[in-house]
């Protein structure tokens, strides 16, 4: 049985993240109430993997989520991308109109505000978590009381679905990583053959064309960058870190590439190779 470190309770997106991911094994996911916390209790069990939300279509990069892999030792195995879509859900036997609340995390009422705007009679409170306003709602039999939530949380709760797709932009996709161990990612990881993208981390001495370089080296190997996000470096002003995704063709030609720029960066450090996920509706 895989043993999958969540953040959040069951039910929540990462939860449903890691069943589809893994969908032809057995799953138990091990939930956790932090980023943080999810790291450590990965650090402290070699034989557990990780599921990480990295970005989203809408709110961009996890930026606190970045850093807290590249300060691991974990590894990227593999990626998925999932739709994010919202429902309504409610105990069995309320109807819209007569709801007074609408619980949810901050992000996902965002999400959903022209839908909201049109429930005026709804009082919007915001929750830590998706699936925990499900949750407390099933739990505390709280009549009058709604969560906004993924569908596979509110059957987990056994709420009713009283609306589907109520998401402003349909659009909405989160990006998951995979992580393992260092010694046990070759062996978790895919086959060498189905490897055709990787993660890398680097900072650039602090002179003129020191990013270009790099671009025009990965360029000459038709490596092709895909994301490139630049975080402060603390202590160090005006200085930047790059995370970089990288798909390719070859991975002989990939390796080439890293072992050219590799020389003009203070330091280079690969999170992760591994095979690009397709858009999962």
């Amino acid at each position: 049985m895989k043993r999958i470190t969540i953040q959040g309770v069951a039910g929540c997106y990462h939860d449903a993240a890691a069943h589809l991911y893994f969908r032809e094994e057995d799953v138990e996911t091990i939930p956790c109430a932090t980023f943080p916390a999810m790291f450590e209790t990965l650090a402290s069990d070699a034989s557990l993997l990780g599921i990480v939300a990295i970005e989203n279509t809408i709110a961009g990069s996890l930026l606190q989520n970045h850093e807290l892999l590249r300060q691991s030792s974990l590894r990227i195995i593999g990626e998925l991308k999932l739709r994010i879509s919202h429902v309504l859900c409610a105990l069995p036997g309320q109807e819209i109109t007569t709801l007074t609340e609408v619980n949810s995390h901050p992000m996902a009422l965002m999400q959903c505000e022209q839908y909201l705007r049109r429930h005026p009679n709804l009082k919007i409170v915001e929750r830590l978590d998706t699936a925990g306003s499900a949750k407390e709602i099933a739990e505390g039999h709280l009549q009058g009381h709604a969560a906004v939530c993924g569908e596979y949380a509110a059957g987990m709760y056994g709420l009713e679905i009283l609306d589907r797709g109520i998401e402003t932009n349909k659009r909405n996709f989160t990006r998951f990583l995979i992580l393992a161990d260092p010694l046990a990612a070759s062996e978790l990881g895919p086959a060498e053959r189905d490897i055709d993208k990787a993660s890398i981390v680097f900072t650039l001495p602090h002179t003129n064309g020191a990013l270009s370089k790099i671009l025009t080296i990965l360029s000459f190997y038709d490596i092709n960058l895909t994301k490139i996000q630049s975080t402060p470096i603390v202590g160090r002003e005006w200085e930047y870190r790059f995370y970089a995704d990288l798909t390719f063709d070859s991975l002989a030609r990939y390796r080439q590439a890293i072992n050219a720029v590799r020389p003009l960066c203070r330091d280079l450090v690969v999170l992760g190779e591994y095979s690009e996920a397709k858009m999962t509706h």
